[in-house]
């Protein structure tokens, strides 16, 4: 199960009033370290830098899933850049990137999010992740 959702939220899901405030609480209570990675690439982004980023591997399977949860998911993804202001992006398991919308059309964030970005982002280690 990729969240734990309270009854109380599962109820006002049923009832077609679920809010993203009670959605992004759930994310943030259920997947712990994918909450800590994405808000450490958020807090990494600085004037003059073209993103913030996290590029630590997860200490374990436990904590891969989890990220991998909230990244591949549309919901739980949508609802985490609508929380921050941010447009995330992801290579090899574990590198994310917080990108202001502004610069969705800019470079940077193609050449992140291209091909040729997830190419050069390999490494033998991670080949497995």
């Amino acid at each position: 199960m990729s969240l734990d959702v309270p009854t109380r939220v599962l109820n006002a899901a049923e009832r077609g009033e679920l809010d993203d405030t009670q959605f992004v609480n759930v994310v943030r209570d259920s997947l712990p370290y994918a909450w800590q990675v994405i808000s450490a690439a958020v807090a990494d982004q600085a004037p003059g830098k073209p993103f913030g980023e996290h590029e630590v591997p997860p200490p374990s399977e436990h904590e891969r899933g989890q990220l991998l949860r909230a990244l591949a998911s549309n919901a739980i993804r949508g609802a985490l850049e609508r929380h921050f202001g941010v447009v995330l992006a992801f290579q090899n398991c574990h590198r994310v990137a917080a990108f202001a919308t502004s610069a969705v059309d800019g470079d940077t964030y193609r050449e992140f999010t291209s091909p040729r970005g997830q190419v050069l982002n390999q490494s033998p280690e991670l080949r497995d992740c």
